[in-house]
């Protein structure tokens, strides 16, 4: 009548439940790590299933935070393949329901469980509860654009160097949240920009048309990222209107960093 998964990590876990699943899976009040987990490993599948996450606010906001990990996350909502809806009761418990088995996600130092059962009852009224669940519960807004819509548009409009940049620096962090432990999105664009000498109008042009942020905010942190001497700026003369700024990098060692170096060095002179 049991289930039970063991696994070294919540992803391993997470892709256990995946690859004995028919049909829609629950996952019911994950944690943050769990939430961020259920995304990459998600991402990872090679025909992933339809997963209805029902989750809390407050955790679903602190993790879609993390432009890695949203940006992912929106990509998988673009395909079918999540969906993302509000608790109005947050529950003491966390579990992964599917139409064989319930299981309920345990974490113990460093090993995860999916303590389960396959009883029929017992799952089929689980089932049905989250359905039901479900059906009356508020869609999350994810307003964080694909990850494959930005790498697209930015090669197409902006240039593959850039492009190509932009990506070794995300390759490169843990988490893209702009809050000492990781660069934010529009902070990387800048930086990638600056480094293959793009204009600001471009750049922020790109940003707010894909939905990155708007150009207020390019420009508030591009005047950031100056007064600190990250990158700097040259007019550029146009025919008609005012003249145009040319992003350049401001810091030597920024200029003498590699592209999968440039997030490090940019946060120890963020942090100085």
């Amino acid at each position: 009548m049991s289930a039970t998964l063991l696994n070294d990590d919540v992803g391993a876990m997470l892709s256990s439940v995946f690859d004995d699943a028919d049909g829609p899976i629950y996952v019911v009040n994950p944690d943050r790590d769990t939430i961020s987990a259920l995304v990459t490993t998600l991402d990872e599948q090679t025909e992933p299933p339809e997963v209805r996450l029902l989750a809390d606010e407050r955790a679903l906001k602190d993790v879609m935070d993390d432009f890695l990990v949203a940006s992912t996350a929106a990509d998988l909502v673009e395909n079918g393949d999540l969906t993302m809806r509000l608790l109005a009761h947050v529950p003491t418990h966390s579990v992964a329901v599917t139409a064989d088995s319930v299981f309920a996600l345990v974490t113990i130092g460093d090993a995860v469980g999916g303590l389960g059962t396959d009883d029929s009852e017992f799952v089929d009224g689980a089932y049905e509860y989250y359905e039901t669940t479900w059906e009356g519960a508020e869609a999350y807004s994810l307003r964080t654009p694909p990850i494959t819509t930005v790498r697209s548009t930015l090669e197409s409009e902006i240039g593959e160097a850039t492009a190509a940049d932009f990506d070794s620096v995300l390759e490169s962090l843990t988490t893209a949240r702009g809050d000492g432990d990781g660069l934010d999105e529009v902070t990387i664009s800048l930086l990638v920009a600056a480094r293959n000498g793009e204009l600001l109008y471009d750049i922020s042009k790109w940003g707010e048309d894909v939905g990155l942020a708007s150009k207020a905010t390019f420009s508030r942190t591009k005047t950031k990222l100056e007064d600190m001497g990250l990158i700097d700026t040259e007019k550029v003369p146009i025919d008609v209107g005012r003249p145009r700024l040319r992003l350049m990098l401001g810091d030597e060692r920024l200029e003498n960093a590699d592209a999968d170096e440039l997030a490090t060095v940019a946060q120890s002179l963020l942090a100085a």
